[in-house]
């Protein structure tokens, strides 16, 4: 071979190979696609993967292959989290801490991410005046509203029973992009929220599957908030399980944690139970408790199934490699109950059986002190019962190693500047001729690529009567407008030690911080009305 030829073959394998380096650069700087799923007044351990029983396979399959979060938190309350969750500033920021109005002097990650080139999309709950169709989202299907019946959200159809929903709540306003019903009534009698956010989900991707950009999807499932209402097919799967009991079932749940090494005894100590004695009830009693959480836990699997449902659309599409997914709750378990009656209630809703359309029905505060194992407490308390939610990440592309911990602490906020760092957006000063908050958070990519980085700014949460703030290793947290307690996140991240008289010092500073934070972001007390009409 001459030396000519050794040249000409030398040039070409370099082009080739500079061709080879610029397609894998442009591969790999390629904008991901998001899938952002939340779930409504799921307890931090009702998963698989966090020590339920329940089953949900396609959720802990993400968390195998990607990252829990064990010290991540939403508001404490469902449209403040929301609104936290879409704007990356506080809902004290944003017009959204009094009730569930419209979001002010804040841009939705639909709006950046739509300027960055993204096809927006949401399907399920918003809970907020707002129509997302308006909010930066191409399409949108989905309840506006706070919560509805889960096979009919609207009014009575023929041949059927009257659907339960509440007094004064009625009728709950309902989206389809640029529409809004009110109540919306589903011609479809297989209709059942959770199948129908996902069907449109899986609609959305399918029509937009050949365009030459990523998408942003939003699904936002009502599961497993109240009313307990479930397929008779699912609720079967678990009648019968629950019979052992409040305290048995929340001694394995915590058990199941140490053991998949989710948590460790010594920094996650079991708080005291708020739960009856099991065998203070009667017979029936037993029965009714267990089909309480047959229903609450087929609401749950049923949700995990329809996620399935998207992960093999997305593993078909051949875009599940570069999809980052995260899924989360918008607050602990829930204490509501029924048992003072069906007052607040349509006259049928406290007849035909627990689960049924007819019916509504609350878990109540014995399970929901099991959901939220290990720690005490529940939604709209400032104690982690209230604000701790699961996280998952996953991102085969963007996530370094699989099946990993992070005990890093984190807020609703920090979605934002995570999804602009991995998106290449810009987040605003300004939009649409009104001045916007900055971002509150700090991104999570660096967890993802695995590295230590300590958290640089408080966390503060205010709804109701709770507070809080999280410092470096300490959180100050008061609840029912009690005095502060203070607790050591080093080791006692359940909040069961108040350890506030022992370092005066600290309560101090972290008063002063959250103290700072409430006179430089006031909540407008004009709210009030819209607040009682927002509860849900």
């Amino acid at each position: 071979m001459t030396i000519k030829m050794r040249a000409k073959i030398f040039a070409q394998l370099s082009f080739f190979l500079c061709l080879l380096l610029a397609f894998n650069a442009s591969s790999n700087d390629k904008q991901p696609n998001i899938l952002l799923i939340l779930a409504d007044d799921l307890g931090w351990s009702d998963l698989g993967c966090y020590g339920s029983i329940i089953k949900t396979p396609n959720l802990d399959k993400l968390a195998k292959d990607g990252i829990r979060f064990t010290q991540f938190h939403n508001t404490a309350k469902c449209y403040p989290s929301r609104a936290c969750l879409l704007t990356g500033v506080y809902a004290q920021q944003n017009n959204m801490a009094r009730g569930a109005g419209k979001i002010k002097n804040a841009v939705t990650l639909a709006e950046v991410l739509r300027e960055a080139g993204y096809r927006t999309l949401a399907s399920g709950k918003h809970h907020g005046e707002d129509n997302l169709y308006d909010r930066g989202f191409d399409r949108y299907f989905g309840l506006r509203d706070g919560v509805c019946n889960y096979f009919n959200p609207g009014y009575q159809r023929p041949g059927e029973v009257v659907p339960a929903h509440k007094k004064g709540k009625f009728p709950r306003k309902w989206c389809i992009d640029g529409q809004t019903f009110s109540p919306y009534t589903p011609k479809e009698k297989d209709f059942y929220t959770t199948d129908y956010f996902t069907n449109y989900a899986l609609e959305y991707l399918e029509e937009y599957k050949d365009e030459d950009k990523p998408f942003f999807l939003y699904l936002a499932y009502t599961a497993p908030h109240d009313p307990l209402q479930a397929w008779p097919k699912d609720i079967k799967k678990y009648t019968g399980k629950f019979m052992q009991g409040y305290q048995a079932y929340r001694q394995a749940r915590y058990e199941r944690m140490l053991k998949m090494k989710l948590i460790d005894k010594a920094s996650f100590p079991l708080s005291e139970p708020s739960y009856r004695d099991w065998d203070s009830l009667s017979s029936e009693e037993k029965v009714q408790e267990d089909r309480r959480m047959a229903v609450y836990a087929a609401m749950i699997d049923c949700m995990d199934q329809n996620i399935g449902k998207v992960i093999d659309k997305l593993d078909k599409l051949g875009q599940l490699e570069n999809t980052l997914i995260l899924f989360a709750s918008d607050n602990g378990c829930s204490p509501g109950s029924d048992f003072g009656g069906f007052k607040d209630y349509n006259p049928d809703a406290k007849n035909g059986e627990i689960g049924s359309m007819q019916r509504y029905t609350k878990l109540g505060i014995d399970w929901a002190n099991v959901s939220n194992t290990p720690f005490k407490l529940f939604k709209t308390n400032a104690h982690k019962g209230g604000t701790c939610t699961p996280l998952i990440a996953y991102w085969p592309k963007g996530i370094i190693g699989n099946n990993r911990i992070s005990h890093k602490p984190g807020h609703f906020i920090d979605i934002m500047p995570t999804i602009i760092d991995i998106a290449k957006a810009k987040y605003p000063q300004e939009f649409k001729g009104e001045k916007v908050v900055p971002m509150q958070g700090e991104s999570l990519v660096s967890v993802f690529k695995n590295k230590n980085t300590a958290r640089t700014n408080p966390i503060y949460w205010y709804y109701g009567k709770g507070k809080a703030i999280q410092y470096d290793n300490w959180r100050l947290v008061s609840d029912a407008e009690s005095p502060w307690v203070l607790y050591n996140m080093d080791t006692d991240r359940s909040e069961t030690t108040d350890v506030s008289n022992k370092y005066p010092e600290v309560v101090s500073k972290l008063n002063d911080l959250h103290k700072k934070w409430m006179k430089e972001n006031p909540v407008s007390k004009k709210r009030k009305k819209s607040r009682k009409l927002a509860a849900k």
